[in-house]
């Protein structure tokens, strides 16, 4: 029964990658993610800033490599790497603000430069994560939107909006696995912080810039919970799809046949948008010494949120 759903699974997404690239658009098979590091709560030397494995394991089931971005580097450097991966991903982090933090300015400077990029035709996709979608919000908004919620520690079904059947992110997904996101508890949530429905609603800018997808509820407040951008490749959730299939520590996360189903559905889909762009490093050598293999997890499961960390000087 196990190897007729990875069969099952395997097979699919070799189907929705064949046809993941319209006819005629040049793809790039070999794309490279960035992935931004952040700040460790209680900095050792050679601890500094951290990435949580699972994202880099997440991004590679679906046939990435990444490079780690680190934090308070120059804007020089930044403009470089920029120009040679080909997308990135904004981390959930606990502790790191999304107004002052390295993690917030880095965030601040590749959205710009993606922006800028996308508006001449240069495709270059960008996805928030928990954190990272609260931090896209902000950038957009320019107001600091987010509402406590009850929302730590806890996986819910999605409550679709009229808009995520026919959505970019969604609308390959296989009528089974959409009906088990809508009926069953399969994306984790870790966050306190949330912006209501309500609070979208009333920012013209979120508005105008992201579809809805999705929202959820606390029991008290309705929240968003998945968006996509009407105009540029960037996306949001505020829940975890990497954790079903790669974090243990704790009992909430689901690891269902469809919650693992979820997680690789919504990594081929964003790693897909990756081979739409063209960046690319200026030698093989540069690529090689920028990559993540260069450094080494650290198991910290019996003491952490995630099952191993990259930690970072």
């Amino acid at each position: 029964m196990e190897l007729s759903f990875v069969f099952y699974v395997l097979l699919y997404l070799y189907a929705v990658s064949a046809a993941g690239v319209p006819v005629g658009v040049e793809r790039n098979d070999s794309p490279v993610i960035g992935v931004l590091a952040q700040e460790v709560y209680n900095p050792s030397p050679g601890k500094n800033a951290y990435i949580a494995a699972s994202y880099i394991k997440y991004l590679e089931s679906a046939g990435a490599r990444v490079v780690p971005i680190m934090i308070n580097r120059s804007e020089e450097e930044y403009t470089r790497l920029f120009k040679s991966i080909n997308g990135r991903i904004l981390l959930p982090g606990g502790g790191a603000s999304i107004v002052s933090s390295g993690y917030a300015k880095a965030a601040g400077l590749f959205y710009r430069l993606a922006l800028e990029a996308n508006s001449k035709g240069d495709y270059f996709p960008v996805w928030g994560t928990c954190l990272g979608f609260e931090q896209l919000t902000l950038l957009i908004s320019e107001e600091l939107l987010l509402s406590h919620t009850n929302t730590s520690g806890v996986a819910l079904p999605l409550d679709f909006t009229k808009d995520s059947k026919d959505s970019r992110m969604f609308k390959d997904f296989p009528e089974d696995l959409m009906t088990s996101l809508a009926k069953e508890p399969l994306t984790e949530n870790s966050h306190q912080w949330s912006v209501t429905t309500e609070s979208f609603n009333g920012s013209e800018k979120l508005r105008k810039f992201f579809r809805v997808l999705s929202t959820n509820t606390d029991g008290q407040k309705e929240f968003v919970s998945t968006v996509e951008a009407y105009d540029f490749p960037i996306y949001g959730t505020q829940w975890h799809p990497e954790k079903n299939a790669f974090e243990w520590t704790h009992p909430y996360i689901p690891h269902t046949p469809s919650a693992i189903k979820a997680t690789f559905y919504m990594a081929h889909f964003f790693v897909n948008e990756a081979r739409k762009s063209l960046h690319s490093f200026t030698s093989e050598e540069e690529e090689q010494e920028a990559l993540i293999y260069n450094y080494s997890p650290i198991f910290t499961g019996k003491k952490s949120s995630f099952e191993q960390i990259y930690y970072f000087d």
